[in-house]
């Protein structure tokens, strides 16, 4: 049974309590590894060691760290295919996807950092009637805390802790209990990597336990988080009168906005993948599509065609579309919503039941799921469920759906696919989402901003605005004769 160590202060070590936590291969239902259930003591730990480190990391040179941030982009492409098996095994996504997506991401994050803090410049202003130049420069914060999901477990971990790594921050890490063995491997990787000891700590636990001793720290400076709304809120109660700096990127429940003018056979292909991807199990899916009446009917039968022909299955056979769902905690909350489909206002078109894979029949597998509902009021468009579930309505007006898609509390992001320029602009820009994708989905770009409005979060992460969001800007103003 391997155990996952706690990474603080340059070392892997066990939690200071000794106490441990299973660590399940979903795919299979089975414990194959267990990690530190740490505490306030191995929080404490982190930080000591963070804030010595911190002396000489804040002032080492940008060239410095980012040499160092290319050679842990290096470490993790080495280690490629050994990655992409962890990240598969302890999530339950297909091989295929870590392969593809995943672990290809994290290479990116660090090698994108480790250039950005070289284009990362500050402001001058002369005033030449005061006789007066004012310049500004960008100070890392001390030590911060970057707390990340399970669904895309590497891939979210790296885009945290590069940006506050290349700015000259020290960190201390917290990846989800339930995917923790990516987190654990790159560890191992920055000590190859020549990171100076204490400059990044990795603590793993409960959310209850460990997350919260890193929120409430007082020399935790600024907290990055994704995960759920609800923990969000529960973390801005405790770090908003500590007047610590957040970073939030919450939930979503995205409209898909599909108009009969659009390029029919794209939208149809990338309309299955934006609802099914991951198992769901991304904040990005377009998990409300409204379609327009007069394709409607039509889009509805060759959806879940399509829906049908996807494989659930083992996420080792190169054939399986949808893996495992994460755990068997989430898989039965999906699952609820599932069984209750006539009581929130929806009817089962497609799916919606569990998948027994041979040799596999302990594992959480679930039918991709459509679901017609009669209302935008109803439980299954204003909830998150976070899993292989989509639900379709018609439309006939572009005031009407736009209503519907901004009627729920949440912001994130929203896809729209018309062949008509002028619609689109008008929608992108009346829809209350953080991200607008026209005709396209889960298009990224590094350099852009990504997050949230309403309840989906606070703050954007990506480009520069991570590098703003790890410094502290600072005036400086100097009079002349």
């Amino acid at each position: 049974m391997k155990r996952i160590q706690n990474y603080i202060n340059g070392k892997l070590e066990n939690p200071i309590s000794n106490q441990w936590l299973d660590n399940y291969d979903p795919s299979v239902g089975e414990v194959y590894a267990h990690i530190p259930n740490s505490g306030k003591e191995d929080v404490e730990k982190a930080v000591l060691a963070a804030k010595k480190a911190f002396k000489t990391w804040s002032v080492t040179s940008i060239e410095e760290r980012s040499r160092i941030l290319h050679k842990i982009a290096d470490g993790i492409e080495a280690n490629m295919e050994k990655l992409v098996v962890a990240e598969s095994k302890d999530n339950g996504k297909p091989l295929a996807l870590a392969g593809a997506v995943d672990i290809p991401r994290a290479v990116s994050n660090f090698r994108f950092y480790a250039q950005a803090i070289t284009q990362f410049s500050s402001n001058a202003h002369e005033n030449i009637g005061s006789k007066s130049i004012n310049y500004t420069l960008r100070k890392p914060m001390g030590v911060v805390g970057c707390i990340s999901p399970w669904n895309l477990p590497l891939y979210l971990f790296s885009w945290k802790i590069a940006p506050a790594l290349v700015t000259g921050n020290c960190v201390i890490a917290k990846p989800s209990e339930v995917t923790p063995m990516t987190a654990f491997l790159l560890s191992e990787i920055c000590q190859k990597a020549g990171l100076p000891d204490g400059v990044l700590n990795i603590v793993h636990g409960l959310g209850t336990s460990t997350g919260q001793a890193i929120v409430e720290h007082p020399e935790i400076k600024a907290i990055s988080f994704t995960g759920g709304t609800k923990t969000g809120a529960h973390i801005s109660r405790i770090a908003a009168p500590m007047f610590k700096k957040l970073s939030l990127e919450l939930g979503g429940k995205n409209p898909n906005i599909i108009f009969a003018d659009c390029d029919y056979d794209k939208m149809l292909k990338v309309t299955l993948k934006s609802s099914f991807a991951n198992q769901g199990q991304i904040c990005l899916c377009g998990s409300r599509i409204f379609v327009e009446k007069s394709i409607y009917e039509q889009f509805k039968k060759d959806f879940i065609t399509k829906t049908k022909a996807l494989k659930v299955g083992s996420p080792k056979n190169p054939d399986s579309d949808l893996g495992a769902m994460v755990s068997k905690e989430h898989f039965e909350k999906v699952l609820s919503y599932i069984q209750n489909v006539e009581k929130y206002g929806g009817k089962l078109l497609c799916g919606g039941n569990p998948v027994k894979v041979e040799g596999h029949e302990s594992g959480y597998y679930l039918e991709p799921t459509i679901i017609e509902v009669g209302s935008n009021d109803c439980k299954l468009n204003q909830e998150e469920i976070f899993g292989p579930v989509v639900t379709l309505m018609p439309f006939e007006t572009e005031e009407e759906v736009l209503a519907m898609a901004n009627e729920v509390r949440y912001g994130l992001s929203s896809t729209l696919w018309t062949s008509n320029l002028n619609r689109a602009m008008r929608i992108s820009n009346a829809l209350e989402t953080g991200i607008v994708w026209v005709n396209t989905w889960l298009n990224r770009d590094l350099r852009t901003p990504f997050g949230g409005v309403k309840e989906s979060g606070i703050g954007r992460e990506g480009g520069f605005y991570a590098l703003e969001f790890f410094t502290e800007p600072k005036n400086v103003c100097i009079q002349y004769t």
